[in-house]
């Protein structure tokens, strides 16, 4: 390897979603994430806070010829995990509940790691996790 060139970390993770409008709603409302850019008819952005950017595009609009960018190519429902701080995830269990979202899974891991899984109006599969699922 390299050791003048380093990846990082990840900066930007996309979902797709037909009505941009509705998933931003869910996002911003729903699990309350930072709204950065947008809703219009082709994307929304939100800032995480460790630095990354979640944004969800029009797939329709994103995919049309001559945009500035090129055209991820996905299709269908994608997945996302979010890292939630450690002792909270009951809570955003209730807060979930309380706020009309359906909890498609918890899901306890072998390492005490915990997850929730649910859809955003799009049916991506939303995922919040506690605890490092993943040996480093």
């Amino acid at each position: 390897m390299n050791p003048s060139v380093a990846i990082t970390g990840v900066y930007e993770t996309v979902l797709y979603a037909a009505d941009v409008r509705a998933a931003a709603a869910f996002y911003a409302t729903v699990l309350e994430l930072r709204l950065v850019d947008g809703p219009d008819e082709l994307a929304v952005a939100f800032r995480l806070d460790d630095g990354g950017v979640l944004l969800i595009f029009d797939p329709s609009r994103s995919s049309l010829p001559g945009r500035p960018a090129p055209s991820h190519g996905a299709t269908g429902a994608g997945h996302v995990a979010f890292s939630v701080e450690d002792g909270t995830l009951d809570a955003w269990t209730e807060t979930l509940r309380e706020r009309g979202v359906e909890i498609e899974l918890e899901k306890p891991w072998l390492n005490g790691g915990r997850s929730i899984y649910v859809r955003d109006p799009a049916g991506n599969s939303v995922e919040l996790v506690e605890g490092d699922l993943w040996p480093a």
